[in-house]
């Protein structure tokens, strides 16, 4: 052991026992201190978690407010679906009988024909007042999402695609489809639709 060894020890073994406890005190103040702030941050971690959970809880509890207002809305708007559904079937039988040639019928059958029309004109407005309408379709370009093509034909004084002929009333709830109008459709040959297209294309630069 060399002299410098020697002497260090030497200073060791003199150095005063409440300085080696101050030196033991630290030391075991420190580890204690790093585990104090390893738990401090798993701490913050785990409360963390829990918020995001408090904060998905809420916002799923704020869509299924918003989900259940709107399905009591649709519940209060479209109450009176399926009636109104079953009361326009009554609305056609009554429209297929007033629209018999009354100057083909009986003094008593036309006085029945007038009582008809009464009735059906007080239905008619019944059912406008809980807000169906009839959908239009006659003239109009076909659009599948109102109208159910159950004929087509070719007209070429007509345009591609546009209803020629109401086989069935379609009619409405607000905005939603009782029934989808029966009808037909105008369907022209591939040729003349490309040319009509060229045709309203051309008319269409023109007026710019």
């Amino acid at each position: 052991m060399s002299e410098e060894e020697k002497l260090e020890n030497i200073k060791n073994e003199n150095e005063p026992k409440e300085e080696k406890a101050a030196k033991g005190f630290g030391g075991k103040k420190n580890k204690e201190l790093k585990e104090k702030d390893k738990q401090i941050e798993e701490l913050t971690l785990k409360n963390q978690e829990l918020e995001n959970k408090i904060k998905y809880v809420q916002a799923e509890m704020i869509n299924y407010g918003k989900r259940r207002d709107q399905e009591m809305s649709d519940r209060a708007k479209y109450a009176n679906f399926d009636l109104l559904a079953d009361l326009i079937l009554i609305l056609d039988n009554f429209e297929r009988a007033i629209g018999l040639d009354d100057n083909n019928l009986s003094d008593e059958l036309s006085k029945f024909l007038v009582g008809f029309k009464m009735i059906y004109g007080q239905l008619n407005d019944t059912i406008k007042k809980y807000g169906v309408n009839e959908i239009e379709a006659l003239g109009k370009p076909f659009d599948p999402m109102l109208h159910e093509a159950v004929m087509t034909d070719q007209d070429d004084t007509r345009s591609d695609n546009e209803i020629l002929d109401v086989l069935l009333k379609g009619y409405q709830l607000k905005d939603r489809v009782l029934r989808h109008s029966m009808v037909k459709v105008n369907q022209l040959p591939k040729e003349e639709t490309m040319n009509e297209n060229n045709e309203n294309d051309k008319g269409e630069m023109t007026n710019e």
